[in-house]
């Protein structure tokens, strides 16, 4: 997985902000039932995001980082992988994730995706974005040529291989967001990544933080903060430009 369990999102709360969460069990289109965490701003709702996690799906990191949306007024679904192999129930913290991961596919992800858009379209959210790590960063960038309607798609640290073939299906723009020294995602395969959205015509930024690796994003990670506060700025610029 890409965060230890009692890692944190670098983002500071904003303290007083009016927030609501729930835990749900929502139902995709092949009929897996799922679990989500649901981060809901005080007041009207607009704008919406689809967290995808990383490989060990939902935890407590991802829950968090849709409250840190929410604070800041967008409503926020955080949904977990494994409902078809694991069931909707909490689970410990040392489970064995990779045999469920090895089983679970591209289709099977973005159908959970598109149950998520669904609700979050429900609760009159529009436009909506996805927002993914790692694993999830590369099926962030995948939902963006999946049909869903989405707005945009940010992925940190996702893995180009596993999506560049979805590049000519593109709908909408993408934000990548790369570790200039991950230890799994060379230099060169982002460049191979932009170099095929470019030649597509897609709308798209990739960013490489120099010197930070695979899983910056976090509050343990004190020495790439910079890097972290960047990536998160640019995610809801990203947000606001295309809203």
């Amino acid at each position: 997985m890409c965060f230890d369990v009692d890692s944190e999102p670098p983002i500071p709360r904003i303290s007083g902000a009016a927030v609501s969460h729930d835990d749900l069990v929502l139902e995709s289109a092949d009929g897996n039932r799922f679990a989500a965490f649901l981060a809901v701003p005080d007041g009207d709702v607009s704008t919406g995001v689809v967290i995808l996690p990383d490989v060990r799906g939902l935890y407590r990191f991802y829950e968090e980082l849709a409250l840190r949306f929410a604070e800041r007024g967008h409503t926020a679904i955080a949904f977990d992988y494994f409902g078809r192999t694991a069931g909707v129930d909490k689970r410990p913290d040392d489970w064995d994730y990779m045999p469920l991961v090895q089983q679970l596919t591209q289709e099977q992800v973005q159908a959970d995706v598109a149950a998520c858009v669904g609700d979050l379209r429900a609760l009159g959210c529009d436009p909506i974005f996805t927002v993914g790590f790692c694993y999830g960063g590369s099926g962030s960038w995948a939902a963006a040529a999946s049909g869903h309607g989405i707005a945009g798609a940010v992925g940190f640290y996702g893995r180009p291989s596993r999506m560049i073939e979805l590049v000519p299906r593109l709908e909408a723009p993408i934000l990548a967001l790369q570790g200039g020294a991950d230890q799994a995602i060379s230099h060169e395969d982002n460049v191979a990544f932009e170099q095929a959205v470019r030649d597509a015509g897609k709308d798209y930024e990739l960013v490489e933080f120099e010197g930070a690796p695979h899983s910056f994003f976090d509050r343990k990670q004190e020495e790439f903060q910079a890097a972290s506060d960047d990536a998160w700025q640019r995610t809801l610029d990203f947000i606001d430009q295309h809203s």
